[in-house]
């Protein structure tokens, strides 16, 4: 199965380097597979001075900010590419021990198994798009996968593309992006896949790169996204203020809310 990794990136070559180009090279992905995504031209000549050449394919400039990224990524691939999308700081992918009596998390080595298994899991169900627990809390994964409604992290995700514009996260979600690229795959197909007992290594809303000056722009994606989808999205915040956002896991509302919208019978 042919499989495209796409990187979008953004002043964090060396991290780059050093992490997600190491984690997918040491999972068996080949280099030719790999597009990292930058900014600019001159972006572009600081990831090709630090980056080595022998880890990935090539570099496109591409757009700034990740919800403008990521749509130039889809439209960049043509429709049925199978993508997966990782950040640039991805250290491992984790996997849940089932043969320990005690909960484990331990490396998970074939990488081109684990992205072939879940395109293959996609078309099985008629979905299109797959990802991880947005955590690494070994106490709060559970064996399997789920394909009603849950949160796929931006982090790491794969999808078969698709050039629809109803898909495409809005600029009001811009620093939870993929929140709402949850909602609208969901929404579009009648479930996404998650796996409840795979997650990733890494380090979440990290200052610079991607992830810089986020507070307010929290606060305003979490207010469009409760405005927007009020029988989906209820509002939280972390212990430091952070505004978050939970996606519904009453069957009740989310069924009215489906209906009224046609999403079922």
């Amino acid at each position: 199965m042919d499989i495209i990794i796409a990187i979008p990136s953004y002043n964090r070559a060396k991290e780059l380097n050093n992490k997600t180009l190491i984690t997918l090279k040491e999972g068996g992905i080949k280099p030719e597979q790999i597009n990292i995504f930058v900014a600019s031209a001159s972006e572009e000549l600081v990831y090709k001075y630090i980056l080595n050449k022998e880890n990935y394919n090539k570099i496109i400039v591409g757009e700034l900010g990740i919800r403008n990224q990521r749509i130039f990524i889809s439209k960049y691939f043509p429709e049925n590419t199978n993508i997966v999308s990782c950040d640039d700081d991805i250290e491992a992918f984790l996997e849940l021990d089932k043969c320990q009596a005690n909960k484990f998390l331990k490396k998970i080595v074939d990488l081109n198994k684990l992205f072939n298994n879940t395109f293959e899991l996609l078309k099985k169900h008629n979905l299109y798009l797959a990802g991880f627990v947005g955590h690494n809390n070994k106490f709060w994964l559970n064996p399997g996968y789920s394909t009603n409604l849950k949160f796929i992290i931006g982090v790491c995700h794969l999808y078969i593309n698709r050039h629809d514009s109803d898909l495409y996260p809005s600029e009001e979600s811009e620093s939870k992006e993929d929140f709402e690229q949850s909602i609208k795959f969901f929404l579009k197909d009648k479930g996404v896949i998650r796996y409840n007992d795979l997650c990733l290594k890494t380090k979440y809303n990290q200052p610079g790169g991607l992830g810089i000056d986020r507070f307010e722009r929290n606060k305003n994606a979490q207010e469009y996204l409760i405005k927007t989808y009020p029988f989906i999205c209820k509002g939280k915040f972390r212990k430091d203020g952070t505004p978050e956002v939970n996606l519904s896991s009453f069957p009740g509302p989310l069924k009215k809310y489906l209906e009224n919208i046609k999403i079922i019978n």
